[in-house]
């Protein structure tokens, strides 16, 4: 029986090659096969060498290519066969991408793992379009949210709506109308600046600024489409960017 090679879960980061960490790079050019997600980019998957095997497991509301339980299978699988394995996951892969779940089953099957970080999506859209997660009198903290409530139920609403606190929307384009109904519910004003940005820190990124209120009804109007992140919080107003860049940059709208 071959030796059980390990497991290498590694962050693609938010799209643009350059992000990729060097560690996460050595991964891939050495891997013998990459076991790939839906939000990695193109460009990304360009720096895996030629001839190494790829596997699609990208996952899409309501069509998944494999259940979890096969992927996890499937990685099991071809580690205890001795292939050097490295599943690469958008973003980060601890950050709303199952990865913990993942390492948790390969370790439960003796396959040894590691987690290689990457860019989360927010660190992402922060560094292209100049917008700070925290700054001094703005903002004390910042909370990344997932849009998809499904699991364990509604957040406490009243408690994220808090202006001190920059809050990240992560998968939540779906759920957007519901998601600024609660928030303004919860006590954040209309005029709380908000942000969406598809596909950040790629070359077909798009962004919208706009307030809270306006921004279900200004992110459908426009057409963004997944994978798309939400910021709220007034640090939103400190964006670097100030002329709009036409079809791929920014819409503004004003309440």
């Amino acid at each position: 029986m071959s030796e059980v090679a390990r497991v290498s879960l590694v962050g693609a980061g938010p799209g643009d090659p350059e992000l990729l960490t060097l560690k996460a790079a050595r991964r891939l050019a050495e891997a013998d096969v990459v076991v790939y997600d839906r939000l990695v980019s193109a460009e990304v998957l360009a720096a895996v060498p030629p001839g190494t095997a790829r596997i699609y497991v990208g996952k899409a509301s309501g069509r998944h290519t494999l259940p979890q339980a096969e992927i996890n299978a499937l990685m099991v699988r071809l580690a205890r066969a001795g292939r050097r394995v490295v599943r690469l996951k958008g973003g980060d892969p601890l950050v709303f991408g199952r990865g913990s779940e993942e390492a948790a089953h390969l370790a439960a099957c003796g396959v040894p793992v590691e987690v290689v970080p990457g860019i989360t999506a927010a660190s992402g859209c922060a560094a292209s379009l100049g917008v700070p997660l925290t700054h001094r009198g703005l903002a004390g903290g910042v909370r990344f949210v997932t849009g998809h409530c499904r699991e364990g139920g509604e957040p406490d609403w009243a408690a994220l709506a808090d202006p001190d606190t920059t809050l990240v929307f992560y998968m939540a384009l779906a759920t957007l109308p519901s998601i600024a109904a609660a928030l303004l519910a919860g006590g954040l004003t209309p005029e709380t600046p908000a942000l969406a940005v598809a596909n950040a820190t790629r070359a077909d990124e798009r962004h919208l600024r706009t307030t809270l209120a306006r921004l279900a009804e200004d992110v459908a109007a426009a057409g963004l489409t997944p994978p798309a992140l939400m910021i709220v919080g007034r640090v939103v107003d400190l964006m670097q960017v100030i002329a709009p860049r036409g079809e791929s940059g920014e819409h503004r709208h004003h309440a």
